[in-house]
């Protein structure tokens, strides 16, 4: 006999766990189901562990810039001890999260999630039955469809590597590409990234991208754009990496090749057909109200709704949205105004709000502050040369359209940005704010 819930919820990331504990609050009967540990991509696979190695990475590359200004030595970067640091973190996840679980009254289960009915899912075996449910389960690393893809390892490998291989290939110019090549080129090894498009980093504004190439060429990373990967050939430990790039055939030999190629909804074994649940293009139909258009018991949120930026904190609002849809109705909608972004490369990139070219599409009347600035205080301070920023202000109200920062301490000032352009500040108001000096905030006036 099957089991009953209200709300079953497949995965248990950051949308899993928002959704069940605020359901579980109200009263609501819940499970939770996973095929991997407990505690989904950015605790266990993706941003906590990365940020982890990036703190290492991050302590050479400072400590080097400030060789001949009073700091000597050769620091360098014991890799399995990064990695064992990085798994005092995650090592206790898994159990403190299902311990969670558990101490709220929500039963969890370990195995693959499959729909059997509109309903109902089994996992290991068990049939269960609820008046909702929620798929929460991530993504995945994209098929590229190139001979020898097996051989690719993903984030998650990586981010497990007892040892770090001395020639390293990243097939894609996104995210893991940027971030995972500036930590390993740090940790000594030899990184080449082969990327499809005209330049890596393309949710980030191309002149900053641009200032930020500089530091890839000083740490030794070897970028190809207008690269396209056509295969993977193995041979005893090493692995020859084939491609082309304008009209030009090529080859790259190597100890590790990544897959740094995107990511897509993690969807393709949770037979949604028996739920009657609709997908077009990998992604699930959703409404308004992340709900499918077509089995109104199910729901979605974070990166297997793919309907706002592949964000742990869009994970979280999502889940927030959802929650509050199934205990209240339908009435809430996510918003993604003001949903800041940042690739942790060594110094960081970010942007909140819209590009230039966006907003000169939607019509908006702007003026644009630009500058490269390694000459501030900022910059010299942390012997940084790679320092500068893009603010879009509208002419007419004053409003902070959108902006894009490079260098020291931007994962943090982008915030004051998301801020302001979430809650409608203008520039004038920001510029009127006093901040502490010297600090990263102490810039922003200046920058409008």
């Amino acid at each position: 006999m099957a089991q009953q819930f209200d709300l079953i919820v497949i995965g248990t990331g950051t949308a899993a766990r928002v959704a069940a504990t605020r359901c579980r609050a109200a009263g609501w009967t819940i499970a939770v189901i996973d095929s991997k540990p407990f505690g989904g991509t950015c605790a266990l696979r993706g941003c906590d562990p990365k940020k982890m190695l990036v703190a290492g990475a991050s302590v050479i590359d400072h400590a080097r810039r400030m060789h001949g200004k009073g700091v000597v030595g050769a620091p360098n970067i014991d890799w399995p001890e990064l990695i064992a640091f990085k798994r005092s973190f995650t090592d206790p996840v898994p159990s403190k999260h299902e311990d969670g679980y558990r101490a709220k009254g929500i039963a969890t289960f370990h195995g693959q999630a499959r729909f059997t009915g509109r309903n109902s899912v089994e996992v290991d075996g068990e049939t269960l039955e609820a008046r909702h449910i929620l798929i929460a389960t991530g993504a995945t690393p994209a098929t590229l469809g190139i001979s020898g893809e097996e051989h690719l390892i993903t984030n998650e490998e990586f981010l497990a590597l007892e040892t770090l291989p001395e020639r390293i290939v990243m097939v894609g110019g996104g995210y893991i590409a940027a971030e995972f090549s500036h930590i390993a080129a740090r940790a000594g090894a030899q990184v080449t990234v082969l990327q499809r498009g005209e330049r890596m980093l393309t949710h980030f504004d191309p002149d900053l991208v641009g200032w930020l190439m500089e530091k890839f060429q000083v740490v030794g990373i070897d970028v190809r754009t207008e690269t396209v990967v056509e295969g993977i050939e193995k041979t005893g430990a090493e692995y020859r990496v084939e491609a082309s790039s304008n009209g030009q055939s090529m080859a790259f030999e190597a100890d590790l090749v990544v897959h740094a190629a995107g990511r897509v909804p993690s969807l393709d074994s949770l037979d949604l057909d028996r739920a009657g649940v609709a997908v077009k293009d990998g992604c699930l139909q959703l409404n308004d109200y992340l709900q499918s258009v077509s089995n109104s018991a199910v729901y979605a949120a974070g990166d297997a709704a793919s309907s706002g930026p592949p964000l742990t904190p869009i994970s979280s609002h999502d889940a927030k949205v959802v929650a509050g849809n199934l205990l209240e109705g339908n009435r809430h909608k996510p918003d993604y105004r003001g949903v800041p972004s940042v690739a942790f490369t060594i110094p960081p990139i970010a942007a909140v709000g819209l590009s230039e070219v966006d907003a000169r599409q939607q019509g908006f009347k702007f003026r644009a502050q630009v500058q490269k600035a390694p000459n501030w205080f900022t910059a010299r301070q942390a012997a940084e040369p790679v320092y500068g920023f893009k603010v879009l202000v509208e002419e007419e109200t004053g409003r902070v359209l959108g902006a894009h920062l490079v260098g020291p301490h931007v994962d943090e000032i982008i915030n004051l940005f998301a801020l302001a352009i979430r809650q409608g500040l203008t520039a004038t108001a920001l510029k009127q704010s006093i901040f502490a000096y010297p600090t990263g905030a102490s810039d922003i006036g200046d920058m409008l």
